[in-house]
């Protein structure tokens, strides 16, 4: 939450140097319509906007560590001698012991071995969209002609590879990919190689509700919980899917870290290709334009009174259903933009995740606390199992369940036998 006190926190700035021009039609995606807030603009970022926007957000920055968020639409159309001016304004403003990290989202399709070397030579993160195997993924990722985009990506996918590019991936969770949940893990982890993984949820408003393509609420929940299932029996420690992540800090103590799950927001804005600062990459909406950062200093719209009741918004409009949630602790009611008549649109899904994971969440906090490793959970989990496999196997047919069901152990996990 930002604050007007004279004092703003650390705050991250998703930049958006070609604004919602992009070289494909994703069905779901929510950014191209953006343009018809600019009637006529040619959506490119100009030298003036990117050395104002670098040298002010580094000024403004009180932490050691700042990073560049780029994203679009599709940031690589900008062409490569943009990042160049980029890295290299970045040098000219960066503070003495301050890090400059450089996190670039992209589809992969216009991805080169120029581009690579370029990344690689200045440690760029690039998170790539990729929603699974080939069938989930072109369900709706699509170019401007309708074709799929999967051997494009997976192309580039290569070329990372080829040249070490730190890289992670970003898949949507939507109606064709979301009853398929360890076919798009084991996919991303095994053939794609992630080891970090996003799963973002597509929650379309389409009318009172939301369009065909969107995941449901209980099927999101289904997916994260089935993932996690494989995940804590042997990934800990090996495969970082963020959300994961974000709720162990919840059960630790810590603030989720994620805007989504934070109790308030307003610290990751968004900078249009014209220098227009907006509250959120999701309300990129004339009520909640900033302004200009030609015009008015990054700092002041960061730490304005309109920033600050946009990110107490969040908190102060939880439904009372929400604050009396035994999960609000690491959900918070997620983000405002699935609010569907107050409740979030994926509260069912959340609910049902987030209770499912509390007792392997418990033990890895402990382990945490303990100063031990949370990947510890593998192995106390493998023997949970044997010993109730063991169990089983003595149960006779009428016996109680070991399982605790309360149902007679042939009406239960005796039928395996």
């Amino acid at each position: 939450m930002v604050s007007c006190q004279g004092f703003v926190p650390a705050f991250h700035v998703m930049l958006k140097p070609r604004g919602p021009v992009c070289n494909l039609d994703c069905a779901y995606c929510y950014y191209l319509s953006k343009a018809d807030l600019y009637p006529g603009a040619d959506f490119r970022m100009t030298d003036e906007v990117l050395e104002s926007f670098t040298r002010q957000v580094i000024a403004a920055q009180r932490v050691t560590e700042v990073t560049f968020g780029w994203q679009g639409g599709e940031p690589l159309l900008m062409g490569l001698d943009f990042f160049r001016r980029a890295v290299a304004l970045q040098e000219v403003h960066r503070k003495p012991e301050m890090r400059i990290v450089n996190a670039l989202q992209t589809n992969g399709t216009l991805l080169d071995d120029e581009w690579c070397r370029f990344f690689r030579e200045h440690d760029f993160l690039v998170g790539l969209s990729l929603d699974g195997p080939r069938e989930a993924h072109d369900a709706y990722r699509v170019d401007k002609g309708g074709r799929p985009t999967f051997d494009r990506v997976m192309a580039g996918l290569a070329l990372l590879k080829q040249r070490a590019v730190e890289f992670n991936v970003l898949s949507t969770v939507h109606a064709a990919n979301a009853d398929h949940p360890l076919e798009v893990y084991r996919f991303l982890r095994d053939e794609v190689g992630a080891r970090f993984i996003q799963f973002i949820p597509i929650v379309q408003r389409e009318g009172g509700g939301v369009s065909a393509r969107s995941v449901r609420a209980e099927q999101y929940g289904d997916f994260l919980i089935a993932i996690f299932d494989e995940w804590v029996r042997r990934d800990v420690g090996r495969v970082f899917v963020q959300i994961f992540d974000v709720a162990l800090a919840a059960w630790v103590g810590d603030r989720p870290g994620l805007c989504v799950f934070d109790e308030t927001c307003g610290n990751a804005l968004v900078l249009e290709h014209n220098g227009d600062l907006y509250a959120c990459d999701h309300f990129v909406e004339p009520r909640y334009r900033l302004g200009n950062v030609l015009q008015t200093p990054l700092v002041e719209l960061v730490g304005s009174e309109q920033q600050r009741r946009f990110g107490l918004d969040k908190r102060d409009a939880l439904p009372e259903a929400c604050r009396a949630c035994e999960v609000r602790f690491v959900c918070n009611g997620g983000c405002p933009k699935n609010r569907l008549q107050g409740l979030n649109y994926l509260c069912e899904g959340y609910k049902a995740f987030f209770h499912h994971i509390d007792e392997p969440m418990r033990f890895m906090a402990a382990e945490l606390e303990a100063r031990r490793p949370p990947a510890n959970i593998m192995h106390h989990l493998a023997q949970q199992e044997a010993e109730m496999e063991r169990r089983f196997a003595r149960a006779r047919r009428n016996d109680p369940c070991p399982c605790g069901s309360g149902w007679k152990f042939k009406q239960c996990h005796g039928k395996r036998s």
